[in-house]
């Protein structure tokens, strides 16, 4: 009987306990619920956009009041901004840009919508397949591209970048440049948190070469393997990614996705000298590859951008490969910094003394509007989004005050890109007639689509796949 009770009693008590628990997880759960509510409504979101606020205006009707955006559905209030590209993934969202609001959108039964006002491309993703025609009087279309050339030549010719009204490339001459969107700010470049000590990089060279290489997408447009390849005969080059490879990371730093890791950066930052080519020759097409380097406290060899020279932090802080005759001059180059302290050292004073002397640099950064890496700041999406946003908002003003709009239209220098070549002592390596065979042809056959595309897109009417390519190899 003793035990009987006793039991009931325990079972009564875990009852008890059980029931407050519950109590107590549901309460919590609320709260939670609240709290989530409260910051998703005073908080400016992971995507960098403000939680809309009653706006000071509306897009009034001529002759009727403005619309009450509390009973009225958000397109019937605001232009609307039609990702024709799917980059955003969003299906609707209500955006704010300073005083002007738009609805953004991936939809496209809002095609024919007559509140569309701008289409808005992400220039990998632009094809002929589907575009957005006919094309209305006022219908504006939006490039962003900030990737490399070789994603979509068509882009780089005349007859396709004039058909957008506004760009953000990473052209400096775009409507929005892009050329620092690898580059969080000043700071990082002046940041000595990785820099290796030069006394502790000679002793790092008994067993490290004086270059490092490290790249996984080979052969590409700008044939910088050719050149790392005939450079390796004249001087020691320490190679980890895919291409030319000759030393391996550690196997947590093998996937691409490690370059940012800090385990990473630091065994970059041991050498002295990184070979940093692009996969494309483009004015202002600037990666990572320039930035990381700097940061690190490394001297970039730089092969890329012509306009380089413009965006060095100070006139002597990376080696550019473009004025050496060949290989052989750069190897000896390197090898003279290499064991001189004194001329090895001018390319990192800048650095050790924090002084970024370049104003065109700094104006860039201070200017821009928008940030990497930085919660506190629009990404450069949201820049995008919102210079369209604003610059639609500008016209509907001028046409409320009768007066034409602001017609808007990129130019060939939004993005700047010379045909592939190859360099002139490139050997027959097995891989090397990728280049000759892909890039040069692939660049000659955009120029061909890019006059087929926009004879088709001046008709203004839908056409197919066949009618474009009918006329991309006529003659």
């Amino acid at each position: 009987m003793v035990w009987i009770q006793r039991r009931k009693l325990l079972a009564s008590c875990l009852c008890i306990t059980a029931s407050v628990f519950l109590l107590v997880t549901l309460q919590v759960v609320v709260e939670l619920g609240k709290l989530e509510r409260k910051k998703f409504k005073n908080s400016n979101g992971q995507d960098g956009h403000a939680t809309m606020e009653e706006p000071t205006h509306l897009y009034p009707l001529p002759g009727k009041e403005a619309l009450n955006w509390k009973n009225k559905p958000e397109t019937d209030n605001y232009p609307i901004m039609l990702w024709w590209s799917p980059l955003t993934g969003e299906t609707g969202r209500l955006g704010q840009c300073g005083a002007d609001a738009c609805f953004f959108t991936i939809n496209r039964t809002y095609l024919h919508h007559h509140m569309t006002k701008a289409f808005l491309f992400y220039g990998t993703d632009f094809n002929i397949d589907s575009l957005p025609l006919p094309r209305k009087a006022h219908h504006d279309w939006a490039l962003f591209h900030e990737e490399s050339p070789k994603n979509n030549y068509k882009l780089f010719h005349k007859p396709v970048i004039t058909l957008f009204n506004y760009t953000a490339t990473f052209s400096r001459h775009s409507h929005l440049p892009l050329t620092t969107q690898y580059l969080e700010g000043v700071e990082v470049l002046k940041s000595l948190r990785y820099l290796v000590p030069l006394r502790s990089k000679n002793i790092l060279r008994r067993r490290l070469a004086p270059l490092v290489y490290v790249q996984s997408d080979c052969d590409p447009p700008s044939d910088r393997d050719s050149y790392v390849r005939e450079l390796m005969t004249h001087v020691e080059v320490d190679s980890y990614g895919e291409c030319l490879r000759n030393k391996d990371l550690p196997p947590q730093l093998k996937n691409p996705a490690s370059m940012d890791a800090d385990g990473f950066y630091k065994i970059i930052a041991q050498y002295k000298f990184i070979l940093a080519f692009e996969n494309a020759v483009c004015d202002d097409y600037i990666t990572e590859k320039f930035w990381r380097p700097l940061k690190l406290g490394v001297v970039p060899v730089y092969y890329g951008s012509p306009s380089i020279a413009d965006w060095l932090p100070s006139n002597r802080s990376a080696i550019l490969v473009s004025e050496f005759a060949h290989p052989r001059e750069l190897a000896s180059y390197i090898r003279q910094l290499d064991h001189d302290d004194r001329l090895y050292e001018a390319y990192i004073e800048w650095k050790l003394k924090g002084e970024v002397s370049n104003q065109r640099l700094l104006t860039a950064l201070k200017e821009r509007k928008w940030g990497v890496q930085d919660v506190h700041q629009d990404n450069y999406i949201d820049a995008f989004e919102c210079m369209v946003c604003s610059k639609v908002w500008d016209n509907i003003r001028l046409q409320e005050k009768g007066l034409p709009p602001k017609r808007w239209k990129a130019e060939v220098t939004h993005l700047s890109c010379p045909e592939p070549t190859v360099f002139a002592f490139s050997p027959l390596a097995p891989r090397w007639s990728s280049l000759r065979e892909m890039w040069i042809p692939s660049f000659e056959q955009s120029k061909k689509e890019a006059q087929a595309l926009r004879w088709l897109v001046d008709r203004n009417k839908n056409f197919s796949a066949q009618e474009f390519w009918a006329l991309v190899f006529k003659d």
